[in-house]
């Protein structure tokens, strides 16, 4: 038996249909009605279960598809139990791609790291777009009891009607997991291209993370530390156009890996630094390796006794990092050979000079040279067979004295780049000025005085740096150095 009411509602649909009038009385009384039944709901179900039911029909309609053609990858951190390059190289990515809308986020700090550390903990989706196609990604936690049979995880229930791929997941695996989903047309592209995209940038991020070490030794193996020295390009009292130069030829190695794979050389280079001391010939080692991001390998070719260790040691030194042996004039086994050993200390007696020529041209010897270090040992790993046993290297040599080291050592495709520090001059001074004192260029009256007097005398960048920094005052610390820079120019006259 229906109600008057109802009957008189049902009736609207079959007289007057087509006028305003009836169709205003229907939509009256839809509301009434709607208003009345929300009443009821809200009276008669609680609140926890509505909420519910809602969030249900949501995401039924959200992620409904009438022709699914979605493709899910799945990445695990290990990977026939070894560790999965991609999975770390996503873990990396996908903070990057977290939006301000993104409400559920983990966040830390590590002892080592200055920065704070975001990461997504799984409760929400993280969608990325790579040329034109979207590409979700999942986070699956670590489990080791995975519920058997059909009862369904909470991991289950939040991605219900989403991603079935948990269900099929190993009963017990090791580590966390996640699950990229995509349209099936796009499957190339993310194989192709999205997916090294992803660890491109995880080499970007991780070089710019990287903590830099330093190892010293020789003989004995490698010590390490972590590598803090402040020294950079910008704090260096370095010509302007030499920075260039060195920095220009730096990006150039980076980048021509493969044009060193086709002509069949192995992709390292080298320098020689030289110049007298205190021109900063170490700082600038310290300058390129905080600007490659590489590890320096400090080695003391005093404690190098025979090829084999030198050998031994250098293979034991890492992919992209420096190594640097400096003062190598002091090492007689690089010596020139042409020059007598007379010529290289005129204090050496005559039976010394006789054993220092024979040592010295003992580089290249084979007879009785088996157990000692000697030239061609450094040379066989600089260029010969035991060159190819590593990559992306750099070999950086120093000395005060060029003339002396043996030419075979400075040929080019061992020493390729000679870096000429020499006495400090207008352009540079600039740039000590500015970093010690915060004098803007060109904006302080003692300055051209300064260079007048720098540009006709040789003066290391490491005496007037330790005279300025004695200085809070910028006016009181360029008056000092004026007279130091006079004092030092009357002496030069009187000699």
């Amino acid at each position: 038996m229906r109600s008057p009411s109802m009957n008189h509602f049902s009736s609207l649909f079959t007289t007057n249909i087509g006028s305003p009038t009836s169709w205003f009385t229907i939509y009256a009384s839809f509301s009434s009605f709607m208003m009345i039944l929300r009443t009821v709901i809200n009276d008669l179900i609680p609140l926890r279960l509505r909420t519910f039911i809602i969030s249900k029909l949501q995401s039924f309609f959200t992620n409904y598809q009438p022709n699914n053609h979605q493709v899910s990858l799945q990445i695990y951190q290990l990977w026939d139990g070894t560790p999965n390059n991609l999975f770390h190289a996503a873990k990396e990515y996908l903070p990057t791609k977290i939006s301000n809308t993104y409400k559920s986020l983990k966040v830390g700090k590590l002892f080592n790291q200055n920065n704070i550390l975001v990461a997504f903990d799984g409760k929400q989706p993280v969608v990325d777009e790579f040329e034109g196609i979207k590409i979700k990604w999942l986070l699956v936690e670590k489990t080791k009891n995975r519920p058997s049979g059909n009862t369904k995880s909470e991991l289950d229930e939040i991605y219900d009607g989403e991603m079935y791929v948990y269900q099929n997941m190993p009963r017990e695996y090791e580590g966390n997991g996640f699950v990229l989903s995509f349209d099936e047309k796009h499957r190339d592209k993310v194989m192709e291209k999205y997916l090294p995209h992803v660890l491109s940038t995880y080499e970007t991020i991780k070089a710019e993370q990287r903590i830099l070490k330093i190892h010293s030794g020789g003989g004995g193996g490698w010590r390490s530390s972590n590598f803090n020295h402040p020294a950079s390009f910008d704090s260096l009292a370095l010509d302007p156009d030499l920075r260039k130069t060195i920095t220009d030829d730096l990006d150039r190695f980076l980048r021509r890996k493969k044009i060193y794979k086709k002509v069949g050389k192995p992709w390292k280079r080298g320098y020689l630094l030289y110049g007298p001391p205190g021109t900063g010939k170490s700082s600038l080692i310290v300058a390129i390796a905080k600007y490659l991001k590489f590890d320096v390998y400090d080695l003391d070719l005093s404690s190098v006794m025979s090829n084999s260790v030198l050998t031994t040691v250098l293979r034991a030194t890492s992919n992209r990092s420096i190594i640097v042996i400096e003062d190598i004039d002091c090492n007689k086994e690089v010596l020139d050979r042409s020059k007598s050993a007379a010529d290289m200390n005129p204090d050496m007696d005559p039976v010394g000079s006789f054993l220092g020529v024979k040592m010295a041209m003992g580089g290249r010897g084979r007879s009785d040279n088996s157990g000692k270090f000697t030239l061609s040992g450094l040379l066989n790993y600089m260029d010969g067979l035991w060159a190819c046993c590593g990559e992306e290297r750099i070999l950086i040599f120093t000395t005060n004295h060029k003339d002396k080291i043996d030419p075979a050592l400075l040929r080019p495709g061992r020493m390729d780049m000679h870096i000429e520090l020499s006495y400090l001059k207008a352009k540079a001074f600039r740039i000590l000025a500015s970093n010690y004192l915060d004098i803007e260029e060109h904006h302080h009256p003692f300055l051209e005085q300064v260079d007048e007097l720098l540009d006709k005398m040789d003066v290391t960048p490491a005496l007037v740096a330790e005279h300025l920094l004695r200085g809070e005052d910028a006016d009181v610390a360029l008056k000092t150095l004026i007279k130091l820079l006079q004092g030092m120019d009357i002496s030069r006259g009187n000699e």
